[in-house]
């Protein structure tokens, strides 16, 4: 399997900045890295909190323990300001995710393609 090819699935189906390890470009691989994780840990934290705040009123009593009574309250917080940054950080991952995937692609690529120019000129001696 080719390096750029290998990088690729490294950053779709792992974590983005993956494949970027995998080529030795650290700098990008922990910048691609640190944004994935800074918004898994907001999206986490959001619906965590929202988790919580609703188990807390079922056990209070203040809301029954129906599906669409808790489907209700979870779309009435859908405008609020913490959804509005899951949101946003869900938008922000999707886009690492998506550029590490084509960015390790393309560097994977550029270095296959200096290796067999290298190979090309070694051969020619």
């Amino acid at each position: 399997m080719r390096k750029s090819v290998k990088a690729a699935l490294l950053s779709g189906l792992v974590l983005p900045g993956i494949g970027h390890f995998y080529l030795k470009r650290f700098i990008t691989g922990t910048l691609l890295l640190l944004a994935t994780l800074a918004s898994l840990y907001l999206i986490i934290t959001v619906v965590v909190e929202r988790a919580m705040e609703i188990a807390a009123r079922i056990v209070n009593g203040e809301v029954s323990p129906d599906v669409a009574v808790i489907s209700e309250m979870i779309a009435k917080q859908a405008n609020s300001p913490e959804a509005r940054i899951a949101n946003i950080a869900s938008l922000v991952l999707l886009a690492v995710w998506l550029i590490g995937i084509f960015d390790s692609y393309r560097v994977g690529r550029n270095l296959q393609k200096s290796e067999e120019k290298d190979h090309s000129r070694t051969d020619t001696y």
